[in-house]
């Protein structure tokens, strides 16, 4: 399989999974472009998320404490389903981690296992929970994600947020840390926050409109693939309304990688150096705004 029938792969499966894009189209297009069923369903198997991969964390290290709970809201908001990871030796601030377009999965799991590894007490709610919670068929939770009231989930996350605040044995600080859909709702979390978000850290997220960076008070880290085109056309008007309105924000785009670079369980996007400096820089940051 040559590079560029890869690349052209890639972009149809964005469009699949972030633009409406019909599964029977898709794969009508992805036969034409390979030449064959067998062949089209081995290179979409490559470029999907994968939930038989090996998470890079142990779900049984013992320098973890591991938990799914629920997380009650006052006022009369839903309680949500979360994962909670945190160092057994005690924790810095508090790190949201929200999800991609798939829900609270095992790879949203592993990733808040390493946030722990780093020092930090994680949470990782479903913002599936008022739909009935992450559905374990993808494409299901892709639709319900895109049926979710984003007015409600973003008020249910300020609640959250302002709830981790008042943690037990923690320092009153709490950053988020979000990818792909995840990615965006950071962004729009810290436009809704205010001084409640203590750091934001967005992957490859569709940026909310210019206009609404006046209201960002948190810290911002955000992390674009360059080869990504979608969400590229929204992240550079977005970081220039934030340094226009003197916002804290730091912003690196990645070359040659494709949108969800850093998902290891993603054979075809994933890129090892990318997610790795990514990573680095993404603790870094939060060890910073966190401490």
């Amino acid at each position: 399989m040559n590079d560029d029938i890869r690349q052209q792969a890639i972009r149809l499966y964005d469009r699949f999974t972030h633009e409406g894009l019909e599964r029977r189209d898709f794969m009508a297009q992805m036969v034409r472009l390979t030449g064959s069923a067998a062949a089209a369903n081995l290179l979409v198997g490559s470029i999907a998320a994968s939930a038989q991969a090996k998470p890079l964390s142990d779900p049984a290290d013992k320098r973890l404490r591991t938990a799914t709970m629920k997380l009650s809201l006052p006022g009369g908001l839903p309680a949500y389903t979360t994962y909670v990871a945190e160092p057994v030796r005690g924790a810095r601030g508090t790190v949201m981690v929200i999800h991609e377009n798939r829900g609270l999965n095992d790879h949203i799991r592993d990733v808040a296992r390493r946030l722990a590894l780093a020092g930090f007490h994680v949470v990782a709610p479903d913002f599936l929970t008022p739909s009935g919670g992450t559905p374990a068929n993808e494409d299901q939770a892709r639709d319900l994600i895109g049926k979710l009231d984003m007015a409600s989930a973003t008020r249910d996350a300020v609640a959250i947020v302002t709830q981790l605040q008042k943690r037990p044995g923690g320092n009153g600080k709490v950053g988020a840390v979000g990818f792909c859909w995840g990615g965006g709702f950071v962004d729009r979390l810290a436009v809704n926050a205010g001084q409640h978000l203590a750091a934001g850290v967005a992957y490859y997220g569709p940026a909310p409109a210019p206009a609404e960076a006046a209201r960002v008070e948190a810290p911002l880290l955000l992390h674009y693939a360059g080869l990504d085109e979608r969400v590229d056309a929204t992240g550079k008007p977005w970081v220039a309304a934030l340094q226009a309105a003197h916002k804290p924000v730091e912003s690196y785009t990645y070359p040659g990688v494709n949108h969800a670079f850093n998902n290891d369980t993603s054979a075809d996007r994933y890129n090892k150096p990318a997610a790795d400096l990514a990573w680095g820089r993404t603790l870094a940051f939060l060890k910073r705004h966190l401490a």
